[in-house]
């Protein structure tokens, strides 16, 4: 039996999509780096997983564009300070211009590959 990691079973994500799924993930709440990183593994049961040297820089470029807002604040549950990050109104108009052309290419990519469920 051939035992295979868990890395060996995740999948690259395609340029531009982090930021879509950092915009869809903060559509929730605002939550911090890590918060953003567990969430997005743990909905897709470990398949993609966000390194920190790929969500940092992800995180400062959505907040230097407006699409997103952080702040640092210390919650009671925990003993010490975090970033939060919030969806701004301009970061909600973007995660609807992003969904609605992720749409279109999981149908076309779709009707390219089953071409019968199409």
């Amino acid at each position: 039996m051939v035992r295979r990691d868990i890395k060996e079973d995740r999948l690259e994500l395609l340029r531009g999509t982090l930021d879509m799924l950092i915009l869809k993930t903060l559509l929730f709440g605002p939550t911090h780096g890590r918060g953003i990183a567990n969430y997005i593994r743990q909905t897709t049961d470990n398949v993609l997983s966000v390194e920190h040297g790929s969500l940092y820089p992800a995180l400062h470029r959505l907040e230097r564009s407006g699409l997103i807002s952080g702040k640092w604040e210390t919650r009671a549950e925990l003993s010490r300070e975090l970033k939060y990050y919030r969806l701004t109104p301009a970061g909600r108009t973007q995660l609807r211009a992003e969904s609605s052309k992720w749409n279109q290419l999981v149908t076309a990519i779709t009707r390219v590959m089953r071409p019968t469920e199409a």
